[in-house]
């Protein structure tokens, strides 16, 4: 069993940065993926960016250049520096993680509860 811990979300004006992470605690025996979906109020949820195991890493369009995702392997954390923010950056954004367990074999999904990111104009 897993639990993601997540903080760093805030209001800030458009083209300042934000840096978000997402711990993730339990009897984790490794951790295939990690990442970060948002969804806006009244809009469908989308994939940010996610980072494998290996370091391979991955963009929604709209934010590349401007987000970067990385990694603790050590911590179990992971991290979404987000700079020159526009206002359609805002929502809620969640991390996502692909993990195995001690005592269970597969990999399960977790989320965490989500962090509000408001930028203004």
């Amino acid at each position: 069993q897993v639990q993601l811990v997540e903080s760093g979300g805030g209001l800030v004006q458009a083209g300042g940065s934000l840096r978000l992470s997402c711990v993730a605690s339990g009897r984790i025996s490794s951790i295939n993926a990690m990442g970060w979906y948002r969804q806006a109020p009244g809009k469908q949820r989308e994939l940010v960016a996610v980072i494998t195991r290996g370091g391979s890493t991955n963009y929604e369009d709209s934010v590349k250049g401007r987000f970067t995702i990385s990694r603790d392997n050590s911590k179990n954390t992971v991290y979404l520096q987000m700079n020159i923010l526009k206002p359609e950056d805002t929502a809620r954004y969640y991390c996502n993680v692909r993990a195995s367990y001690y005592g269970v074999s597969g990999v399960y999904e977790y989320w965490g509860q989500g962090t509000q990111v408001t930028v203004s104009s």
